[in-house]
């Protein structure tokens, strides 16, 4: 750190540190909202994943009495350049704010959606929740497994409707095949396999630089341990373990929802081991967060195995999930399989599922969705706005009827399957098995694993024991 960035720091943590008290909303919650009220909604976070967001709730308000009504980020070039980023704005009068607090603060904003990295999203949620706000977060909602149960105790507290951003959830087709499962489609379940292979290269080098004009590097950093700005944290944040888990939560949670939801598994498991590391880094790739993972759970109560792996280099397929069926984009393995008595199913992507049936894999019921004409436009084999907006609509009505449970994807389902994840980092950084309490969320006589449940705060941006 040069002198002159120490002195600005120096300056600017004393700010911080004075006011260290005053990163807090006051706890109000609003009253009930009638089934046609207007709801207003506020967006935080203004990076890539936000034009499912936004294009979801502008198609969704022209059925429906929602609105945009203010756009938040610390980056000032993103607010400023917001409605080139996001067309779908321009027809929403809005409100500009550079600080979330005053989104917070702002009686007239009912709830708010959330696509931010990775290490804010607790704090943001239960900040939220305490301002009276309903919310939307993506995935994955959590550093820690500590934190996702302090979420769903603010989202009870103060009544609130919490939505993960596990769309998986709200999409018609995987539902139809989730119900198949259920119904005995492949016969008596006894094993699900998750794999993500997507290929995700040399990540680059961290070198320090001055902070963008109009960033606000606090802010951004947050909760997280204070570092020098460079563009790979503010690009690449995802591969870096300050500020987000690695692959291991990001593609992988939705991976992991949609298998703890076919095999009804409503408990954390209590084994899991894991091992993974870097591979073929290279000298100039500062990424620190394993780029090929393994790990298996085991369930005291359900007699299944779960596996699940994930790598970022060249690899084969599996149940042609790369090479007949896709996601994303061509050369991507990314999906569930479900092993039954009578046969199997695959998830290969977002809207799709397919069965194969006794010992010839004869195909059984499927179904999938063509790609629109934007999707196939740009390349994709998923829209991202369309397979979204099923959950953001879903988020709407549970706002209209004020019960979690009509929730697709609730806060306490996001933090029993993000809590996988956390559980198969833990273990592979031990490098041993973990046993985990269900009922107390603790590890098993296991302090050195305890130490791993709950991460370092960074002043003034803490989760409160009393939420």
């Amino acid at each position: 750190m040069t002198h002159t960035n120490r002195r600005r720091f120096i300056k600017a943590s004393a700010a911080i540190g004075a006011a260290a008290s005053a990163f807090a909303v006051p706890q109000v919650v609003l009253g009930q909202r009638g089934a046609n009220d207007r709801i207003r909604i506020a967006m935080v976070g203004l990076g890539g994943r936000m034009r499912s967001h936004i294009g979801s709730l502008a198609a969704i308000a022209k059925q429906d009495n929602i609105e945009i009504v203010a756009i938040c980020d610390c980056d000032q070039s993103r607010l400023d350049t917001a409605v080139e980023s996001y067309p779908e704005l321009a027809g929403f009068k809005f409100k500009k704010y550079n600080d979330q607090r005053q989104v917070f603060d702002d009686k007239d904003i009912d709830a708010v959606s959330f696509s931010t990295q990775d290490h804010w999203h607790a704090l943001q949620t239960i900040l939220a929740c305490q301002a009276g706000k309903d919310v939307y977060v993506e995935k994955p909602p959590t550093y820690c497994i500590w934190e996702g149960r302090k979420m769903v105790e603010a989202a009870r507290k103060y009544g609130r409707m919490v939505q993960i951003g596990t769309q998986n959830r709200s999409n018609p087709n995987v539902r139809e095949g989730m119900q198949k499962l259920k119904e005995g489609v492949i016969g008596k379940l006894y094993m699900a396999r998750g794999m993500t292979y997507k290929m995700r290269g040399n990540l680059g080098k961290h070198r320090a630089q001055p902070v963008p004009p109009g960033l606000n590097w606090d802010a951004w950093v947050g909760p997280a341990k204070m570092v020098e700005y460079s563009n790979f944290n503010h690009r690449r944040w995802y591969w870096n373990s300050n500020f987000a888990s690695g692959d291991v939560a990001n593609q992988t949670v939705h991976d992991i929802d949609k298998i703890r939801w076919g095999l009804g598994l409503d408990q954390h498991p209590i084994t899991v081991m894991s091992m993974g590391d870097r591979f073929i880094p290279g000298e100039d790739d500062d990424a620190d967060t394993p780029n090929t993972q393994s790990f298996m759970c085991k369930w005291a109560d359900h007699k299944v195995l779960v596996t699940f792996e994930f790598r970022h280099w060249y690899t084969n397929s599996e149940a042609n999930m790369r090479d007949k069926y896709p996601f994303v984009a061509e050369n991507q393995c990314v999906g569930e399989i479900f092993f039954g008595s009578e046969g199997y199913m695959i998830f290969p992507d977002y809207s799709s599922y397919y069965t194969f049936l006794g010992p010839n894999n004869e195909p059984g019921p499927f179904k999938t969705e063509a790609k629109s004409k934007d999707a196939k436009a740009a390349g994709q084999l998923i829209d991202w706005t369309s397979e979204s907006a099923p959950h953001f609509s879903n988020w709407v009505k549970a706002m209209r009827s004020r019960k979690h449970e009509e929730l697709n994807a609730d806060v306490e389902q996001g933090h029993l399957s993000t809590s996988i994840c956390h559980l198969a980092k833990i273990s592979c950084k031990l490098g041993r098995s973990v046993h985990f309490d269900p009922k107390t969320e603790r590890f098993v006589n296991d302090p050195e694993a305890d130490k791993h449940l709950k991460r370092e705060y960074r002043a003034p941006y803490v989760i409160p024991e009393q939420v």
